[in-house]
């Protein structure tokens, strides 16, 4: 398993945009939500999103790297045609299933800057997972210190209860998803999944992920809560941006670049949904929740030194 590189202007900027794509997705899921149930709103991101990936793979010419039958397992096989890949593969999928019935129901349940930001703690089990599994990843006391920090912004907008948007069961839907999106980040690192193409990776997250979320939907109440053009306009929208062109891009960086360094970014997002839910949704964001933003932001600068 190779050390991967550290971050670059390049990296930097693609994690700007992912994590404004991000941002800007919870406000969808959260309206989306008033037309369809959150389970099967999630499934049919995944369906789409799956369609929308084998597509855009059909017309670059790479279907098969993605879809290919695997041949029986021997010393020869290809390390990403082995049985174990299947078996991380479903690992991986099953991970991504579970982050996705719990963001989505949180959601529904509290506002979009609460579970973002709750949502977007994932950096620093990640980091401390890394500090202690992956190879170059050990955390300095400057970047301890940026994850301390940041992580110190979560609680502080956490434990700000007063707004009457706080949801107990939102809250621990939101930390239970942000493990298995940890989770996610591991086994791309850490299991056979390491060799395997991030086209890959993710066909196998969006094709368990759209089998298991629509099949078990009906158990988490009404399927369609009177959709409109509105609420298929975001799903869509989260089938395109986010559950296949977006998803590639994140498993691509990291593939590339070190896994706690790409995680840190992602507490961009609650400072970008915080503010497209105040200017989208009416939500208020008071004064704690600006000083945890600020904290996050300190937090990314010092996570990222070198």
């Amino acid at each position: 398993m190779s050390e991967k590189r550290a971050m670059d202007g390049l990296g930097a900027a693609m994690l700007i945009g992912f994590s404004g794509l991000m941002g800007l997705n919870q406000v969808v899921i959260k309206v989306s939500n008033g037309g369809f149930g959150p389970v099967f709103q999630a499934g049919l991101r995944s369906l789409i999103g799956l369609a929308v990936l084998l597509a855009w793979l059909g017309f670059r010419g790479q279907l098969k790297r993605a879809t290919a039958p695997t041949p029986p397992e021997t010393p020869a096989t290809p390390v990403h045609w082995s049985r174990s890949v299947h078996f991380w593969g479903l690992v991986s999928g099953s991970l991504f299933t579970a982050e996705f019935i719990c963001l989505y129901i949180a959601l529904d349940l509290s506002s979009v800057s609460r579970v973002t930001i709750i949502f977007n703690s994932m950096p620093v089990w990640l980091a401390l997972a890394g500090h202690l599994l992956l190879p170059g990843e050990r955390l300095s006391p400057i970047r301890m210190l940026g994850l301390v920090l940041a992580m110190g912004g979560v609680v502080l907008a956490v434990l700000h209860r007063g707004s009457g948007d706080a949801s107990l069961l939102g809250d621990v839907l939101a930390l239970v998803s942000t493990l298995a999106w940890a989770g996610i980040a591991l086994c791309a690192r850490l299991s056979p999944l390491a060799a395997v193409p991030p086209i890959r990776q993710l066909t196998y997250q969006l094709a368990t992920s759209a089998v298991v979320l629509l099949a078990i939907s009906p158990l988490f109440g009404p399927l369609l809560r009177e959709p409109t053009a509105l609420h298929i306009a975001g799903v869509l929208f989260q089938s395109v941006a986010i559950a296949s062109l977006g998803y590639l891009l994140w498993l691509w960086l990291i593939s590339i670049y070190r896994a706690n360094a790409v995680a840190s970014f992602s507490f961009l997002s609650p400072v970008i949904a915080a503010i497209l839910g105040w200017l989208l949704l009416n939500e208020v964001i008071y004064p704690q929740v600006w000083a945890a933003l600020a904290l996050v932001a300190v937090g990314i600068v010092l996570i990222n030194r070198k």
